[in-house]
């Protein structure tokens, strides 16, 4: 017996169940409709800074809308990255998530926001190594006589950083810890201004980030004495890791996206599928491998695990050196 009825009703509850979703995935499908901030917690010219631009714009190509840069520095990305956690979760405010987000959730005491919990992992961008390097008058061309000058002239030699508890500075603090040496921290507004410093002789030492100091180790105005990751650097092949003078040393420094909690997961997947895209592309991957990175392609939830892993890395280095917010 036929129920010709039955299945004109059943296709009209079909169709009916279907519609209170339309208007959300509509809204998903035309993302973006206007420009989109990508806020960044650092000034112009560092290494954040620098990682951001290429994505900003083959994200402003691909998908139609300008990726706009805002730089928000301060407080080590906490003014940027609150501003993030605050707006609200339609997908026009980004964060660059940067391996700082992970140290400050313990080097401060109390933040306005749990990154973890409040920000939404897109996507991973790259993740680099950061360079030792040093004023070329400075008289150690190898870590090991680093080491050996730096215990001969305790607490005399300076090392410079983006600012307190950035990434260079608790690179340099397990440094320290581990090569059983005392130097002096010597914290900057930004990157940058801390390898002009160190191109001028202020200070003596840092552990840079690529992005801003690969092509003055080329030009022969700061020295590379080694890298930090676990092997050697594409972008600096003849230079030495740490580890093979410091056992078991390593640390790197990662990027990538990140969004206000409850951003809906259609604009998070969109946003993943096109960054691992532009990671694909060779153009942009021979940019990142230039300035001595590695891409960093994944899933949101890769690039959530890799945030926890580093947050709970690095926050037994910071309570081992008893380091404190400023």
């Amino acid at each position: 017996m036929k129920f010709p009825h039955r299945r004109r009703f059943l296709r009209l509850a079909a169709s009916a169940a279907a519609v209170p979703f339309a208007p959300h995935l509509a809204k998903a499908q035309v993302y973006p409709s206007r420009s989109v901030r990508l806020v960044v917690g650092f000034p112009p010219g560092g290494p954040t800074d620098i990682a951001a631009r290429p994505m900003g714009q083959w994200l402003s190509e691909r998908l139609g809308q300008q990726f706009v840069i805002e730089n928000r520095p301060g407080a080590g990305s906490n003014i940027g990255t609150e501003a993030v956690v605050r707006a609200p979760p339609d997908g026009y405010t980004l964060l660059l998530a940067y391996s700082a987000n992970a140290i400050n959730a313990t080097l401060y005491d109390k933040l306005n926001f749990n990154f973890i919990r409040d920000i939404a992992p897109v996507a991973g961008i790259s993740r680099e190594t950061t360079v030792m390097v040093v004023n070329p008058s400075f008289p150690a061309k190898t870590v090991p006589e680093f080491v050996a000058f730096a215990k001969a002239n305790s607490g005399k030699i300076n090392f410079a950083s983006g600012g307190h508890g950035t990434p260079p500075h608790v690179v340099g603090e397990l440094f320290k810890m581990m090569a059983g040496v005392n130097l002096i921290h010597v914290p900057y507004r930004g990157g940058a201004p801390a390898v002009t410093d160190l191109l001028g002789g202020q200070v003596q030492a840092m552990f840079a980030s690529p992005s801003i100091s690969i092509e003055h180790v080329r030009a022969g105005k700061l020295r590379a004495l080694a890298v930090t990751t676990a092997t050697r650097s594409q972008a600096l092949p003849d230079v030495p890791t740490v580890g093979d003078f410091l056992s078991g040393f390593e640390a790197s420094v990662w990027l990538g996206i990140g969004t206000p909690k409850n951003t809906p997961a259609e604009i998070i997947d969109k946003l993943n599928k096109e960054i691992n895209a532009g990671l694909a592309d060779p153009k942009i991957r021979a940019r990142f491998a230039d300035l001595g990175s590695t891409v960093l392609p994944g899933s949101p939830d890769d690039f959530g695990k890799l945030i926890a892993e580093e947050t709970e890395k690095w926050a037994k280095v910071i309570r081992a050196a008893n380091i404190k917010a400023e």
